[in-house]
Order: C-alpha cells, then structure tokens, then sequence
C-alpha cells in the first residue's frame, strides 16, 4: 500500500525533510508513504487570498493518484488516537486501496478538497505551521504501523 502525502509547499527548511525522512524510510515495502508536494500559490500584500486556496485546491485535486481513499486533514475532521490512526491503518491495509493524504497551504484546504474527501481527520484543534504537520504526520504513521507491527516504538 502506498499512503500519499499531498501538501502544498515545495520550499521547505531542511529540518522538515530530515523529520519527514527520517519516518518515511522506517515504513516497510507494505505501507510505503511518498511525499508529493504542490507548489503554493504566490502570497503578497494584495494577494487574493481565496483565489490562491481555490488553485491550489485544483492542483492538489488534479494530483490525488487514481483510486485512493481520499484523507482530507481539516481542524473540523475526526481527531484520532494513536491506537485508533493504527485501527485505521490496519483497515487501509487490508482495504487493497492506497491513501491520499491531504494537506492545504497557510488558508486550508478548498472546499473542494474537503468535499471530495472520503474523510476529514483532524491532527489537533492546535494551528500547526504547515511545515512541522509533515513531521508529524509521517511519525504518527510511523507509531501506528509499528502498533501493527508490534515493534517497540510505540510503548
């Protein structure tokens, strides 16, 4: 199974590469996550805000890989635990189906995005920068699959 991230933001400090590396590598053959990133829209002083979420909104729609069960990341989604992303994971696995995981710019994610999702999941009730989401995100897949695994990590 191949989980996609798909974040808006291609200029990233090296940090967040390093972290979000650092997770995905661990991930085995059976639950691969790949990071596909989508380049943000230009934000000025006059910058029409909504205008620039509704491309990049379009761009993540236009990305989204056939056949994935779509994961919209939203503060309005369902929060889970770890022991519940790692039930979700498990049914992702046995599902046949990969995973488009969605994450919007500064703005969010369109509504389009959000309507098309098969799920909203929310992180935290937390404003999270965009950045340290994709860090946080491939180690909580991480916890959740060695869950699964009944690898330490997680204790």
């Amino acid at each position: 199974m191949n989980i996609y991230l798909l974040a808006v933001g291609n200029k990233m400090p090296g940090w967040v590469a390093q972290g979000y590396n650092e997770y995905a590598k661990r991930l085995t053959a059976d639950c691969r996550l790949k990071l596909i990133e989508i380049a943000a829209g230009k934000r000025g002083k006059n910058a029409d805000l909504a205008r620039i979420k509704q491309t990049e909104g379009k761009k993540i729609l236009d990305t989204i890989p056939k056949g994935c069960l779509v994961i919209a990341l939203e503060l309005k989604g369902k929060a889970w635990s770890t022991e519940q992303l790692a039930q979700q994971m498990n049914g992702w696995l046995h599902g046949g189906q990969d995973v488009a995981l969605l994450i919007g710019g500064p703005e969010g994610l369109s509504k389009d995005c959000i309507n098309r999702a098969d799920i909203l999941w929310s992180l935290s009730p937390l404003t999270l920068p965009h950045p340290l989401v994709r860090v946080l995100l491939s180690e909580q897949l991480y916890r959740a699959y060695s869950i699964l695994k009944n690898h330490p990590y997680h204790r």
